[in-house]
């Protein structure tokens, strides 16, 4: 079945007539995923590839029934280019752009969750990909075939690492929900659609250095999961006060360190590989008893 996004889903492409939205609409439709719609402001009435492009978000939702949308805008328009579909009360928003200031972030994230209406994952993503059913965002499609792996990742190559590594098992849903310090889906909220889902057996969670996201996902875990969970934590030999990859990913005063989360994963039961590699080994061993 998946979560979130499904071979029924409808998607939009925000930006899709810049250079990056041109070559992941390509990709993402060569994927099987149903693209109906690009929304360029100014440049109605124009097409990439036959697929028609509208001023609006609200004007290509009316138009094809586009449920979902993969944002491929720069920086300093994405938040309004994030509004706008919040406000067009479309369900899903993917925002792939890297570099949106966090001040703009935790408004669009904010006007969201008041909303109610729109799920957003990223910003700062690599996107959600249900293999063999759709694909929003730009997570490579012949990775993996379908299978019943849920995952959740805060980087986006380690997505693909795993999504390789355990490729004989496929995966149900892969989800890259960023890493920047504001994010509108959390591991959280993956761990719980996952535990929820009939066709997700086991579930691969990955973090990193910084926060107390995997923390928090720990408590959630003992208390809400039944499913069993392997986890990653990026970023074991990180030094301190230097932020690693992500803006997010920085360890200050001792807290958000590796060692640390992995403690709290543990502690609930959740097996932490020392590496992406050891990691895809503990998850092959739930799926082979299974």
């Amino acid at each position: 079945m998946a979560i979130w996004l499904d071979k029924n889903s409808r998607i939009l492409v925000q930006g899709m007539t810049g250079g990056e939205g041109t070559k992941h609409t390509r990709r993402m439709v060569a994927s099987g995923a149903q693209v109906v719609a690009g929304v360029t402001p100014g440049k109605a009435g124009q097409d990439v590839d036959g697929i028609p492009i509208y001023d609006s978000v609200q004007d290509a939702m009316a138009a094809t029934g586009a449920n979902v949308t993969v944002v491929f805008v720069p920086p300093r328009f994405a938040k309004a280019a994030v509004i706008e579909a919040i406000d067009a009360r479309i369900e899903l928003a993917v925002v792939i752009t890297e570099g949106i200031p966090v001040h703009d972030t935790a408004q669009f994230f904010q006007y969201s969750q008041n909303s109610g209406a729109t799920r957003l994952i990223g910003p700062n993503c690599p996107g959600i990909i249900s293999p063999g059913q759709s694909n929003a965002g730009i997570i490579p499609s012949d990775i993996t075939p379908p299978g019943r792996i849920g995952l959740v990742s805060k980087s986006g190559t380690l997505t693909y690492q795993m999504m390789y590594e355990l490729r004989d098992f496929g995966f149900s849903t892969a989800v890259g929900i960023g890493g920047d310090p504001i994010i509108g889906t959390t591991h959280i909220d993956c761990l719980a659609a996952f535990e929820a889902d009939p066709d997700t057996d086991a579930i691969v969670m990955i973090g990193e250095i910084g926060g107390d996201a995997e923390e928090r996902a720990a408590a959630f875990i003992k208390d809400n999961v039944t499913k069993p969970v392997v986890g990653y934590v990026a970023g074991f030999t990180a030094p301190e006060g230097k932020t690693m990859g992500h803006a997010g990913a920085i360890v200050s005063g001792g807290a958000g360190t590796a060692a640390g989360k992995q403690e709290a994963l543990e502690a609930v039961g959740v097996r932490v590989g020392k590496t992406p590699s050891a990691t895809a080994r503990l998850m092959r061993e739930i799926m082979t008893k299974a």
